[in-house]
């Protein structure tokens, strides 16, 4: 299932797992990088994916280009973009670049990836006010800041960073997706005025609490695996969910989500439940077609928690009859 355009949300929404820290990242060998050189100068996609360039350069013949492409290169900086105003979308993914700078020409962007670098702080973006997807996974973010003007964004990505709080982001108003996923926030908030928001991820982080949704009436896909949550809760004005992720929690209960009658996917595999009662807690909901459950206590056959209970997809299909998959496997 696909979550955003830079990856597909399974079971980790495509994040690099980095534990509490990103390691140290040699420098690469850029002994034989080579030169930038410009072939059709009336294009308007350009692809130097993966070319071992060093610098950004050659491109003032560009007249036209739309769209720029230099992931997986050796540009340890920003520069030589000036001339290229026609610029819509920009991605220099996975290079090593350690400063957001010299973009200010490009005031027709609307989509930039810096996904994979070295950056340490979100800064320069002043005049970029059309961007509607910024992407920023797996650097060294420490702090949301410098992007409450970029208020037509629909989707900001900045999952696999050292962020510990939600802030700064309260103008950006048209967001549809927010993805923070694998950083060290420790609670839910700052998203009250997101009334446009679809898809939340917020999967390995710190969280102990489910609050902070009460606005969030139009959200679509709810991701928070990998958390410390222990009570569910909070989810009485999302009843437009149709995915809900808690996998990987502390949840001892199913409760209080009876009303999230549009829910089509519920992902619940290893937290702590104990009775098959608690099963019982989704009957209401008929849309339910793919349910995650494997590696509660209930999985386990009594008294051996390292052999599955061979009744264990039967009972989940007696109580749900309706269901079409039970955990990565579909219900026959």
């Amino acid at each position: 299932m696909e979550v955003d355009g830079q990856a597909e949300a399974v079971r980790q929404d495509g994040f690099v797992s980095s534990g509490d820290e990103l390691e140290h990242e040699e420098p690469h060998d850029i002994s034989d990088a080579v030169e930038l050189v410009v072939v059709d100068v009336d294009a308007l996609d350009v692809d130097f994916n993966h070319g071992r360039i060093a610098k950004i350069e050659n491109l003032e013949s560009l007249t036209q280009v739309e769209n720029l492409c230099l992931r997986q290169n050796l540009i340890t900086k920003i520069d030589g973009l000036s001339t290229l105003t026609t610029l819509v979308e920009l991605d220099l993914y996975d290079n090593q670049l350690t400063k957001i700078e010299n973009l200010e020409a490009l005031v027709n962007l609307q989509s930039l990836d810096l996904s994979f670098n070295r950056l340490s702080k979100i800064e320069n973006l002043d005049t970029l006010t059309n961007l509607k997807k910024l992407f920023l996974i797996h650097n060294k973010i420490t702090k949301i800041e410098n992007v409450d003007h970029l208020v037509n964004l629909e989707m900001l990505e900045l999952g696999s960073n050292r962020i510990r709080v939600i802030e700064n982001i309260s103008s950006l108003t048209n967001l549809t997706s927010l993805f923070i996923g694998n950083n060290k926030i420790t609670k839910l908030q700052c998203l009250d005025t997101f009334v446009n928001l679809r898809t939340l991820s917020m999967q390995s982080n710190r969280i102990t609490k489910l609050g902070g949704l009460e606005k969030l009436v139009n959200l679509d896909d709810l991701y928070l695996s990998d958390n410390g949550i222990e009570k569910l809760e909070g989810l009485e004005a999302c009843t437009k969910l149709t995915t809900l992720d808690l996998a990987k929690n502390r949840l001892t209960k199913i409760e209080n989500i009876s009303h999230l009658v549009e829910l089509q996917e519920f992902w619940f595999n290893d937290n702590k439940i104990d009775s098959w009662k608690e099963v019982e807690s989704l009957v209401p909901l008929k849309n339910l077609e793919t349910v995650y459950m494997e590696r509660n206590p209930i999985y386990y056959e009594a008294g051996k928690q390292l052999k599955a209970d061979p009744a264990y997809r039967r009972k989940i299909k007696l109580t749900l009859p309706w269901i079409k998959q039970i955990d990565a496997t579909l219900a026959q």
